[in-house]
Parts: structure tokens; C-alpha cells; sequence
């Protein structure tokens, strides 16, 4: 069961806004993780003291929690169940532990730097039907900075390293801080010390590089991967971004794809429909042989169960839809003519469907049910 955030701030249910806010300060003085390096106690309860005064502190959010408890956000509290980082909280909590801290302790008031991240890069892989169902390695040449041999940094000196510039200020409530990023090192906290000069403003040059991407089975037209790390260089000891690859899947000349099911369109004769036969449908992954029966009708759906797309989430594998379309000649011999105006009164050629046959809607309801 979730922890109840009063429990987490050691308050009780009444306590005032100023109550909360000293009770939150003191929990993150005793666990902040510069005082308690490597200790993942210290930080899930860090974590946890910012997620219950992200709530209580707010009014609307605080009446909601008192009323429904952690139901009130679907289970997920403010922060999505506790999965925020410590980047997310000194962003913004920055005021509260600078009045605190008093600057003393990193991330809060600007003692240490934070890790930056580089820029992401985007770059877009066009796919087979093949490849997607099953599963592909790509090795694709990619355009990324990187630090260029003998650059060096040092501490932005605006913001101490820290990334972020604090501003405080006098009103009727007291001294309020508040916290922006620094602008002259645009949030890295460090700047450059020597540039060699074949590099950039920020001591990186573009350098091509082949990078392996694994797409799984299933992926879908405009889903996006990940390659951590992979993406543009950061300044300084920060890491690197990543690389964002959008699937483009290239049209099949016979086969339609619909989610994990692959659709197929037979076309047969009028005699193979009245005699029946056995057909080999050619799919991505080799041939399958099917067994047509005699007075087969056109609009029958074959279901080839299995042989479609294997789910992204490894949970079995889609079908293959056979769509009988009986083709009708437009040209006819005198011969074939007559043959035909023969059998217009015969019992064999009149339209009689059974009562337990679908109907056109009916199997349209089916394949998608």
C-alpha cells in the first residue's frame, strides 16, 4: 500500500502550509543525496518527502488527496508514482532547498554541476514488410558531434557550475528565491577552457559514424526507437543524447497490413471456383499452399491462423486473411455464350445462399470483432 504523504512529512492532516513546508525542508536536509552519497534508502525517501509536498502544498491538489487519497491521481500521486529524478525536483523545488540550504549543497543553491545531456538527433529508416515481421538489424551511418580531441572545460562561473542562476527578492511575504537557468553556460554549468580550431563554439565537430539498431518484429509506420546515447555530444562531463529512428514501413505489392493481421486478395476463375483447387499464396516469409473447396463463393475469407505479424510485446502473432474474389470474364466466346444462357434457368447456377452463410457486413464484423 502507498505511504500516506502526512505519514512521509511526519505531520498531521491539519497542519498549516507553513507546518508542510518546514516539515518537507527538514526531510530533505536529512536525505538529500549529497549528505548520503550511495545511499538509495536516503534517496527513495528524498524522493518520496518531495512527491507528498508536491501535493499537499497545493491547495486544490491537497483537498482532492484528503478527500480521495492517492485514488485521487489514479493511483500515480504527483509525481507518477515516485518515478521522478533528482533533475525534476531541484527544477522545481530549486526556491525551497536554496532558502534552505543556503547554496550549501549541490543541485539546490549552485555548489555542484548537473549533468547536462546533448542534443537528440532524428533520422528516419524506411522498412520491408519482410523486415517487419521479422525483426531487422540496420546499420546506419549517422551524422553526430562529438568533442573534438584536446577540448577541456571549466565551471561557468555565472552560475558556479550549477546550471541555473538564482534571483531573490523582497516582497510583503519575506524574501523569495526563485531559479532560472544560467545563461551563459545554457543550463551545463560548464564552458569552455580550450577550443581546438577545427571545433565549434563548444568544443565539438561533426563526425560520421555506422550505429547498429535492433527494430523488433511488429514495429508499426511511425513508431519511434531509441538509440541511448547515440545523439549529439554534451558540453562538458554531461552525456551524450540520443538517437530518435521513425519507422517508415514501405508498401507490400499484395499484402495489406492491418495491425498484426495481414490481408491477401485471391483472385479465381469461375471454373476453379465451381471445381475448387489447391493455390500457393506467396507470403513474406515463403509460400503457403491452400485447399480451395468446390462451390467455393467470392467474398469468403480464409483465416491462416499465426501466419501474420508477431505482436511488439511478444503476445502471439496475428493471422493471414485469404479474400476469395471470383473474377467474372467479360469476354466470352459464341461457344462459352451459349453455355451460360443454358444454365440461366438451372436449378445449380440460381443464387440459393444457406440460412448459417454471413452475410458481406457480417464478416467485415467478424475480422474486426
Amino acid at each position: 500500500m502507498k505511504e500516506d504523504y502526512y505519514d512521509i512529512l511526519g505531520i498531521s492532516k491539519s497542519a498549516s502550509e507553513s507546518e508542510i513546508k518546514k516539515a518537507y525542508r527538514k526531510k530533505a536536509i536529512k536525505y538529500h543525496p549529497d549528505k548520503n552519497p550511495g545511499d538509495s534508502f536516503a534517496e527513495e525517501n528524498f524522493k518520496k518527502a518531495a512527491e507528498a509536498y508536491e501535493v499537499l502544498s497545493n491547495s486544490e491538489k491537497r483537498s482532492k488527496y484528503d478527500q480521495f487519497g492517492h485514488s485521487a491521481f489514479d493511483g500515480s500521486g504527483g509525481f507518477g508514482g515516485g518515478g521522478m529524478n533528482m533533475d525534476d525536483i531541484f527544477s522545481q523545488f530549486g526556491d525551497i532547498f536554496g532558502s534552505a540550504f543556503g547554496g550549501g549543497f549541490g543541485g539546490f543553491g549552485g555548489g555542484s554541476q548537473r549533468r547536462s545531456k546533448g542534443s537528440n538527433l532524428r533520422i528516419r529508416v524506411s522498412l520491408e514488410l519482410k523486415e517487419i515481421v521479422l525483426g531487422v538489424e540496420k546499420k546506419i551511418k549517422v551524422k553526430r558531434k562529438i568533442k573534438a580531441k584536446g577540448v577541456s572545460y571549466k565551471n561557468c562561473s555565472s552560475c558556479n557550475g550549477s546550471g541555473q542562476v538564482t534571483r531573490i527578492t523582497n516582497t510583503i511575504l519575506g524574501r523569495m528565491q526563485s531559479a532560472s537557468t544560467c545563461p551563459s553556460c545554457n543550463g551545463s554549468g560548464q564552458v569552455i577552457f580550450n577550443r581546438p580550431s577545427n571545433s565549434d563554439s563548444n568544443g565539438l565537430i561533426v563526425s560520421e559514424e555506422t550505429v547498429l539498431v535492433k527494430i523488433p518484429a511488429g514495429v508499426e509506420d511511425d513508431m519511434q526507437l531509441k538509440v541511448t546515447g547515440k545523439g549529439n555530444d554534451s558540453v562538458g562531463d554531461g552525456i551524450p543524447g540520443d538517437l530518435i529512428v521513425l519507422i517508415q514501413e514501405n508498401e507490400h505489392p499484395t499484402l495489406k497490413r492491418e495491425g498484426n493481421n495481414l490481408h491477401y486478395d485471391m483472385y479465381i476463375s469461375i471454373s476453379d471456383a465451381v471445381l475448387g483447387i489447391s493455390k500457393e499464396i506467396e507470403t513474406v516469409t515463403g509460400s503457403v499452399r491452400i485447399k480451395l473447396e468446390s462451390g467455393i463463393q467470392s467474398g469468403k475469407i480464409l483465416r491462416l491462423r499465426g501466419k501474420g505479424l508477431t505482436s511488439l510485446n511478444s503476445y502471439g502473432a496475428g493471422d493471414l486473411l485469404v479474400h476469395i474474389n471470383v473474377w467474372t470474364p467479360r469476354i466470352l466466346n459464341k461457344e462459352q455464350k451459349l453455355f451460360f444462357e443454358q444454365m440461366k434457368n438451372n436449378e445449380n447456377f440460381i443464387p440459393s445462399p444457406e440460412k448459417g452463410e454471413k452475410s458481406f457486413f457480417e464478416k467485415v464484423k467478424d475480422m474486426f470483432s
